[in-house]
């Protein structure tokens, strides 16, 4: 099994144009969160299990991100809960953002990295998690540096 360094370097590797970074930044969050509206709306169980199942494979990668991400997900299921849309609106959400995702992979040059290994879909989001936290916590060592965009 890979390491997180491994994986995320490896992440980086299509990501390292400074739009691609920013868009990925705003569609990969927005993505994640599309899918846990789409399948809440359609079985809380499955949704559950694939969360739980997502987190196993966090776990064993690194720890402190897998908790970051159950934060993130606990935070994103409650305003999922609270928010009067249907299962429509996060189907349009997740549209809008993957066009925004393949945009930025036309501006960097380079083909989305799941293209390569499924595994990447779970990449995506702690690859952007990793860099928000070195971010926000000044002591925070970041696996990968290249995540991190300035704006």
């Amino acid at each position: 099994m890979k390491t997180i360094s491994e994986w995320l370097d490896e992440y980086s590797d299509s990501h390292q144009n400074k739009t691609n970074k920013l868009i990925h930044w705003v569609c990969v969050p927005t993505i994640y969160f599309s899918i846990i509206g789409i399948l809440a709306h359609f079985s809380a169980l499955l949704t559950t299990l694939l969360l739980v199942l997502a987190f196993i494979f966090y776990a064993r990668l690194d720890l402190v991100l897998a908790v970051a991400m159950a934060t993130l997900t606990l935070i994103m299921a409650w305003l999922i809960w609270i928010l009067p849309v249907g299962a429509s609106f996060f189907i349009a959400l997740f549209v809008f953002a993957w066009i925004g995702q393949f945009y930025g992979h036309k501006v960097e040059g380079k083909k989305p990295s799941f293209f390569k290994d499924l595994q990447f879909l779970l990449i995506g989001p702690i690859w952007c998690m990793d860099a928000y936290l070195g971010k926000i916590l000044p002591k925070w060592k970041l696996r990968h540096n290249s995540a991190i965009v300035s704006v």
